[in-house]
């Protein structure tokens, strides 16, 4: 029996992406929660849209937006690049594909949270 075979094809979903993406963001420490995306053409065909994340993809390349509420009294400029570089390695590790920005929105300051 021979063990040779003819390798086929595989896709990802949009929604497997913002999946990865919302996950990775909300793994790093200083972040609260995902802000809603308002409005767009992605949320009328809902596709590449999910709480807090907006990913297009052209040609292999992922481009990724990021809506973050974050908890206080964190670094601001540290949890960013924490959550883009979570991101990028998250996509790249499990999908394989090239990352072209993952860029970092602040919405808000999760103010309702006990201080510790």
């Amino acid at each position: 029996m021979s063990d040779s075979y003819t390798e086929g094809k595989t896709t990802v979903s949009p929604d497997v992406l913002v999946t990865i993406a919302r996950l990775s963001a909300l793994s790093v420490p200083g972040v609260s929660r995902m802000a809603r995306v308002t409005g767009g053409v992605n949320r009328l065909f809902k596709r590449g849209f999910g709480d807090g994340v907006r990913i297009e993809v052209e040609d292999n390349v992922v481009v990724a937006n990021l809506y973050l509420i974050l908890k206080q009294q964190v670094n601001i400029r540290e949890v960013s690049r924490n959550v883009q570089h979570q991101v990028a390695r998250a996509l790249q590790e499990m999908v394989g594909m090239e990352i072209g920005e993952i860029a970092i929105h602040i919405e808000d300051i999760d103010r309702d949270e006990e201080t510790e």
